[in-house]
């Protein structure tokens, strides 16, 4: 309670100190059933499918006054069942702060941004904000930001510790999204019907020394560059992208890395037709003499590769790549609903171990989404991976000839519950 009189009081010195200002609250809930049999790795002999439900439970709160923007987003991600009902000694820690931050406008086009926030670009390879996982992803970072009506430019700023010490800053928290240092720039330019982006992302980790290689020593450096693009040609709509990565790919190991793709869709009528084609470099399972294994880094990789997850969410760094040929249909089915089929052809992109056949397997994912009401939705959706016994050689040694399949449903309300205008009450 105390808190909740505190933000009352705050919001209405804001409002009565400004000439306009306005407060919008808005809800995300979404629950997620899944049954997972052989989701994100082969299935195994001998073991039962898995099933439970997720919810995310967010509340966003954005104030805008001028020349300046606040945000905050408190969530709770937990699985239902997770916490007994009545014992206040079961919390979960479940309850999170998802985005805060504040932006000043110096003037019409230049801004500063931060806080924790959100950073995505483009169609979200590099830098996404991972709507699809319930906890999503975020930055505490500093950004430098221009915009006018065609031109958009981003120079932003990350620097990390886990705590408040006295002496040192080393940062014992390891993994290819946990960076101690991060810097970036990113421009864009769009024309009437075309767009290109221009990324150069500088990305710093914690080195380690010692006998138990617990001391720290330094921080070894990652870099990303390429570019976004989309342009119409007649009725046909073409995407793609093109990144190299280089630097180090851990304290000791030189990267040399690069992804590549480009997607067509054409849509005539009620149908959407889709064909692409996308190549991450890998690293020979035999050895090679530099890391050349492209890892795309703080993306919405669940968006790529096929929706059951096997390559990039969370797993395939340092492996052979991936070679994704796919073609994809969108039906609309009627006026609130659609229907997507995708289908993936997967092959490694280095190669295998005694020149093992470098086809991977194929997915097909089908999603169906239905709005019921305003700012209420429901998705079904079901994949099926059809693995080769290739597969096995990239993901531990499981059998690639079990079922692998996995069925999900979805529902999203997210309902804008207050915004007010402070100028407009008053007048």
């Amino acid at each position: 309670m105390r808190i909740v009189k505190c933000l009352s009081v705050l919001f209405l010195i804001l409002f009565t100190i400004n000439s306009f200002a306005q407060l919008t609250i808005e809800a995300d809930l979404r629950s997620r059933f899944e049954y997972r049999h052989g989701f994100n790795n082969l299935f195994p002999d001998d073991a039962d499918p898995a099933a439970f439900v997720t919810q995310r439970s967010r509340l966003n709160f954005g104030y805008e006054q001028e020349r300046l923007k606040l945000f905050i987003s408190i969530q709770d991600v937990s699985t239902w069942g997770d916490t007994r009902q009545i014992l206040i000694s079961d919390g979960n820690d479940s309850f999170s702060l998802f985005q805060a931050w504040g932006q000043i406008f110096l003037d019409e086009n230049w801004s500063l941004k931060a806080g924790r926030q959100v950073i995505s670009y483009d169609d979200q390879r590099i830098f996404g904000g991972l709507d699809w996982a319930m906890q999503g992803r975020f930055h505490d970072a500093a950004l430098i930001k221009y915009e006018n009506e065609t031109l958009k430019a981003d120079i932003g700023a990350a620097f990390s510790q886990e705590g408040q010490p006295n002496e040192g800053t080393g940062f014992n928290i390891q993994g290819f999204f946990s960076y101690k240092a991060m810097q970036y720039g990113y421009l864009k330019k769009n024309w009437q019907k075309s767009s290109a982006s221009f990324l150069f992302l500088n990305t710093g980790f914690q080195k380690f020394t010692g006998v138990n290689n617990d001391e720290p020593d330094g921080v070894f450096y990652r870099q990303t560059t390429g570019s976004y693009f989309t342009f119409p040609i007649s009725k046909v709509n073409f995407a793609g992208s093109a990144y190299y990565q280089f630097g180090k790919a851990d304290a000791d190991t030189d990267l040399s890395a690069y992804q590549v793709s480009l997607e067509a869709t054409y849509k005539p009528g009620k149908i959407l037709y889709g064909l692409g084609v996308e190549l991450l470099s890998g690293t020979d399972q035999d050895g090679d003499d530099k890391n050349k294994s492209f890892f795309p880094l703080y993306g919405t990789n669940h968006k790529f590769n096929g929706y059951m997850d096997y390559f990039y969410v969370g797993n395939h760094a340092n492996n052979v790549g991936l070679n994704d040929v796919y073609a994809k249909l969108v039906f609309t089915t009627g006026e609130t609903s659609n229907l997507l089929l995708k289908g993936h052809y997967f092959m490694a992109n280095a190669d295998l171990t005694a020149d093992e056949d470098k086809y991977l397997g194929t997915e097909v994912d089908i999603v169906f989404t239905q709005k019921i009401i305003k700012n209420v939705k429901l998705n079904l959706g079901y994949s099926h991976m059809f693995a080769a016994e290739s597969m096995s050689l990239i993901k531990g040694g499981r059998p690639h000839d079990n079922t692998n399949n996995w069925g999900w449903a979805q529902l999203i309300i997210n309902p804008n519950l207050f915004t007010t205008d402070f100028k407009k009450n008053i007048e």
